[in-house]
């Protein structure tokens, strides 16, 4: 995990409005919102490194509500796009969403056929590592 999160910072890509990790008080605000419990790997990821802009992709924040990458907002239309409601997305691909349930097990869910796929990360880190890191190179 120390790995993925320094190589993370070293590829955080400079912006004009840079975004803020936020505190444990904003995440039980989120967790108030969603009425579900944030899975530790998310929580983690949330507090450590959800203000790194990186590649295509952009996963999930938690510290401004006004953001389009913003958990409750991605998690009110993933649920709408047919994801389950156990299920919280970490990362909204087009139609698809990288998806974690509360053991931490993250999936692809296809916005295409509403069906969760066969591929799979054992934590969020690994998706880190495996998905969204590689989605910039």
């Amino acid at each position: 995990m120390e790995e993925v999160i320094e190589e993370l910072r070293e590829r955080n890509e400079p912006v004009p409005v840079p975004l803020e990790l936020p505190d444990d008080e904003q995440l039980v605000e989120v967790e108030e919102q969603l009425f579900i419990n944030l899975p530790f790997g998310l929580r983690e990821f949330l507090l450590l490194v959800s203000d790194v802009v990186y590649g295509r992709l952009e996963p999930v924040t938690a510290s401004d509500p006004q953001s389009h990458t913003y958990l409750p907002e991605v998690a009110a239309n993933a649920w709408d796009a047919g994801v389950p409601r156990d299920l919280l997305p970490i990362c909204q691909d087009g139609p698809d969403y990288y998806v974690v349930d509360l053991e931490g097990e993250v999936t692809l869910f296809d916005g295409e056929s509403h069906e969760l796929t066969e591929q799979t990360w054992e934590t969020v880190w690994h998706w880190v590592r495996d998905v969204w890191l590689e989605s910039g190179a």
